[in-house]
């Protein structure tokens, strides 16, 4: 038994297919499917189902594939930590961010770990939050930035900021002429929410049940672009997380956007950095959470939001404006 052969059958687990399993071990079908088989005769069991169109794992098969993947992210770790003792600030970091955040986070943190470490290649995964947790237990992963609470004790998290929630609504919506909100004002107002999966729902709803509002019916959004759009174009009124209305993201002016006074908690979601307990890096993420630590504060905080302008009078309301006027 080798290392190699635990790789492919954790492959042949993740893709169902003896093809695309060998495309992603980067041999032919043939050398996987005989390694396989050796496998299986060294353990005396069998390991997969094989039929003509279908490829499924044996119950031993499961077992000793997530054996397999917890063994494999261990010989990750031991490389990664040899690596870390000859130059601790070089290498590569797997990190994964939430789609509601990572568009807006990272042109502000990716300029601040580049100048804090040089020599670290980062590379990115942006997925869904179920998805980032099921990727850093596994180890594809090796520090994930999420929204908490996450329980989880397997997980150490380090909290980085607050990020507060602020109301857009287009500029003709009544709310819009305030220049802040009370959660009292959302009261009976049915809100523009995403779609089941994202974390910013989740926040939304809990929002929306504190504040007596609901969710508007017959639409959820696959990202907070469609709800910005959706709000300029007067379908309805939304929450924004405060990153996602920073430059260098484009203002809409068809957009009024609204903070929060007087609310406690105010609106707001918590971030941390998210990584295994048991990873020989997590000195050197601790660092990494000291950097995106020290985000500048004035990124999240709202700007004070001014009342919407006034309509501009039509052209027979300026004509009778001047013939009263002109009246002795």
């Amino acid at each position: 038994m080798n290392l190699r052969d635990l790789q492919y059958l954790v492959a042949l687990a993740d893709h169902r297919h003896f093809g695309r399993a060998a495309a992603a071990s980067f041999v032919s079908q043939p050398t996987l499917s005989t390694q396989l088989k050796k496998l299986e005769d060294e353990l005396g069991i069998a390991l997969i189902e094989r039929a003509p169109r279908k490829v499924m794992l044996t119950p031993a098969g499961r077992d000793i594939a997530e054996r397999s993947r917890r063994i494999l992210a261990e010989v990750d770790q031991l490389k990664e930590s040899a690596r870390r003792t000859l130059d601790p600030e070089a290498g590569s970091v797997r990190l994964g961010i939430f789609p509601t955040l990572g568009p807006y986070l990272l042109p502000h943190v990716v300029p601040m770990i580049r100048d804090r470490f040089p020599r670290l290649e980062l590379l990115l995964v942006e997925e869904k939050t179920e998805v980032l947790l099921g990727q850093l237990r596994e180890g594809k992963l090796d520090v994930a930035v999420l929204a908490l609470p996450l329980h989880d004790e397997q997980l150490h998290v380090e909290f980085l900021f607050e990020e507060p929630f602020v109301l857009a609504v287009p500029k003709a919506h009544p709310l819009a002429r305030n220049g802040a909100l009370s959660l009292h004002d959302l009261a009976n107002e049915r809100l523009l929410l995403l779609e089941d999966g994202h974390c910013l729902r989740d926040q939304a709803l809990d929002v929306c049940t504190r504040a007596g509002s609901g969710e508007r019916t017959g639409f959820r959004a696959t990202s907070l672009e469609t709800l910005r759009q959706m709000v300029a174009a007067n379908v309805g009124i939304t929450l924004l997380p405060i990153l996602s209305v920073k430059p260098p993201v484009a203002q809409s002016d068809a957009i009024q956007l609204l903070r929060f006074r007087d609310s406690h908690p105010s609106p707001s979601r918590r971030i941390g950095m998210v990584w295994r307990r048991s990873s020989a890096m997590a000195g050197f993420l601790h660092e990494l959470a000291d950097v995106m630590h020290a985000l500048p504060k004035s990124l999240l905080k709202p700007d004070p939001a001014a009342p919407a302008p006034k309509a501009k009078p039509s052209p027979a309301a300026k004509h009778a404006r001047k013939k009263r006027a002109a009246k002795p």
